[in-house]
C-alpha cells in the first residue's frame, strides 16, 4: 500500500538541522561538542559541517521546540548544555525522511574544477595533483572500510552508509587511473606530432 503524502508543517529548515535530528534521534543526550564528534566520523562520505553550524542549528531547533536542552553546572568549566529531540522534533525529522524530495548531491569538486581548467598548467602538475588526490581516496575508502566493520553489528544503516562511501571512493579512484591513462595518452599523440 502506498504511503499517503503528508503535507509539510515543519519550518524551513537546511540539512544541517535534520542532520542534527537524526544523530539525537538515536536517543542519546548529547552535547554540541558530541554532535560535532559524531559529524567528524560521519565526514567520510556525507556530511561535515562546521562546530559554528551545528550550534547555528541547535538554536534554531529550540526555537523550533525541535529539540529542548538541560543544562548541568559544572565547576571551573561552562555549564553543560545537554540537548534531545522532542516529539515533535521526531515528527518533523520522520517526514523529512519519509517526505522530501530526492535531490540531487551537491558537487563542489576542486580537483575535478582543476582539471578542467587543465590547460593553464602542464600535465606533470595535473598527475601530482591526480595522483596526491588518489592516495587520499584511498585512505578514506580504507577508513570506511574499517568503520563498517566498527559499526556493521551496532549501527546497521551508518554501516551501510559507510558501505556506500567506500564503493564512492573506489570509484573516484577508478575515475582517476582513466583520467591519468587519458593524460598519457594525450601525450603520446602531442610526442608524435
Amino acid at each position: 500500500m502506498a504511503q499517503e503524502e503528508v503535507p509539510s508543517q515543519d519550518p524551513a529548515l537546511p540539512a544541517t538541522a535534520y542532520a542534527v535530528l537524526g544523530l539525537l534521534s538515536f536517543g542519546q543526550e548529547l552535547t554540541g561538542y558530541d554532535l560535532r564528534k559524531w559529524a567528524m566520523n560521519m565526514r567520510y562520505f556525507y556530511w561535515s559541517p562546521a562546530q559554528s553550524q551545528i550550534y547555528l542549528e541547535l538554536r534554531r531547533l529550540l526555537q523550533h521546540d525541535l529539540v529542548e536542552v538541560q543544562v548541568e553546572e559544572q565547576k571551573s568549566r561552562p555549564d553543560k548544555r545537554l540537548y534531545r529531540i522532542t516529539e515533535a522534533g521526531l515528527k518533523v525529522f520522520r517526514e523529512w525522511l519519509d517526505h522530501a524530495p530526492v535531490g540531487p548531491p551537491l558537487l563542489k569538486h576542486s580537483v575535478a574544477l582543476r582539471l578542467f581548467f587543465g590547460h593553464q598548467t602542464d600535465h606533470a602538475r595535473l598527475r601530482e595533483v591526480l595522483t596526491e588526490y588518489r592516495d587520499w581516496a584511498v585512505e578514506q575508502t580504507t577508513g570506511l572500510t574499517e568503520l563498517r566493520t566498527e559499526l556493521d553489528q551496532r549501527l546497521p544503516y551508518p554501516a551501510l552508509v559507510a558501505t556506500w562511501g567506500s564503493a564512492y571512493f573506489a570509484a573516484e579512484i577508478t575515475a582517476i587511473d582513466a583520467v591519468l591513462a587519458d593524460l598519457d595518452r594525450m601525450d603520446r599523440e602531442e610526442e608524435a606530432d
